[in-house]
């Protein structure tokens, strides 16, 4: 049995693949712990994880309201963090501990391992290009080399670069990555099922909501031939997304078809104005939807993109953070065909026009999304990557 040590943060989407790779690691008799954010606790421990807080790193949370350039200043200063480096060390000195992987973007812990002689394997939680790009050019990569990292250099150092994607989607080859297949939830229930049954996280229904008529979510039935369109844009804090679900769901009220809004915690669902043909829920798991759904519009966050496309669901992307790999997965699923992609400050009638696109069946866009689907379900991210780990070098002791 291995003891393995996830260095992960707090940041959304990075985080579930992590947890996937864990769960699979454990399930073969592994020891697993987390090092992460105070913010993280409840989540990882939720998963059956042992959960360790950062005790020197700078304090984080991604739901914390940032604008202009202290958005992207802030992450600057999470993946820079020589602290976090400095909490990973002390915990291969407390506990034995035999893997370390850690998340490729925490560039200051990266630089802690290898300082101190460990081990480590970096997990890339979206397209490789994207993120060595990101450290390596651009703001980031200034920052950086102003704080005296080479990511390059620390990517190099690496025992091994795990990328949880299809290797087609990420502009490769790229020598010294290996490739896993994306990392998907396992489904919790047996069937689909719709939201209103599902999780005490929903939101209730309208009239069990103490606010003005009018605001807040339907729950109206809808017929089974009434096509189903999913809508979620990122779990952090991003100016201006509100008000972008807003025209959303305004470019929606319109159309024959039936949304399912999730907000995540970022934004609070009653401050958004439902029409007759739309819910809206602050969190439901969204494996539990898609199954039933013909569209999802999404921000292009990796792990929702993957999960649509397993799914064989088409997509239209509106990318909510320009600084990092939105754009791009934006431009990848409508160069493969899989979708479209319009800016996050769309009107709704260019939403609108977009859905219409995007909704019949038979399309040449169901039909690519189709063809990943079927490529991304013929692998099990999980498992290859947990395979990689087992058969890396051991994490030398400090």
């Amino acid at each position: 049995m291995n003891s393995v040590l996830f260095v992960t943060w707090d940041g959304g989407g990075n985080v579930p693949p992590a947890l996937g790779i864990a769960a699979e690691l454990s399930r073969r008799g592994n020891a697993v712990r987390f090092l992460g954010h105070p913010s993280q606790r409840q989540a990882i421990e939720a998963a059956g994880f042992a959960a360790e807080a950062f005790r020197h790193a700078k304090p984080w949370s991604v739901l914390d309201a940032r604008s202009g350039m202290t958005a992207p200043l802030g992450y600057a200063a999470v993946f820079t963090d020589r602290g976090i480096g400095d909490d990973l060390v002390a915990s291969v000195k407390r506990e034995r501990t035999d893997r370390v992987i850690i998340d490729g973007l925490l560039i200051g812990a990266l630089d802690g391992a290898r300082r101190a002689g460990i081990g480590y394997t970096a997990l890339v939680h979206t397209l490789y290009g994207v993120m060595h790009n990101t450290l390596t050019r651009g703001p980031l990569a200034l920052i950086a080399r102003g704080k005296r990292f080479n990511p390059a250099q620390l990517y190099q150092a690496a025992d091994h670069i795990l990328a949880v994607t299809l290797e087609e989607l990420d502009f490769g080859p790229h020598d010294g990555v290996d490739y896993t297949g994306p990392v998907l939830p396992k489904p919790v229930l047996p069937k689909p099922v719709l939201p209103e049954a599902v999780l005490p996280e929903s939101v209730l229904p309208e009239a069990s909501l103490p606010q003005p008529a009018g605001l807040g979510v339907r729950g109206d039935a809808h017929s089974a031939s009434t096509p189903v369109v999913l809508v979620s844009l990122s779990t952090t804090y991003i100016e201006g997304q509100r008000e972008t679900l807003q025209r959303i769901l305004n470019a929606l009220s319109r159309m024959p078809v039936h949304a399912i809004v999730t907000t995540g915690p970022a934004v609070d669902p009653t401050g958004l104005r439902a029409p007759e043909n739309a819910e809206v829920h602050q969190y439901v798991p969204h494996d539990q939807l898609m199954s039933t759904a013909s569209l999802v519009i999404t921000h292009g966050g990796h792990a929702t993109t993957m999960l649509a496309l397993s799914h064989d669901l088409p997509l239209l992307i509106m990318p909510m953070n320009r600084a990092f790999d939105q754009p791009v997965i934006g431009r990848v699923i409508a160069d493969q065909n899989a979708g479209l992609t319009i800016d996050k400050k769309a009107t709704e009638a260019e939403i609108r026009g977009a859905v219409e696109r995007l909704l019949p069946d038979p399309s040449p866009y169901r039909q690519a999304a189709a063809r990943l689907g079927a490529r991304i379900r013929s692998r099990n991210g999980a498992v290859a990557a947990a395979d990689l780990i087992e058969t890396d070098v051991p994490a030398r002791q400090v």
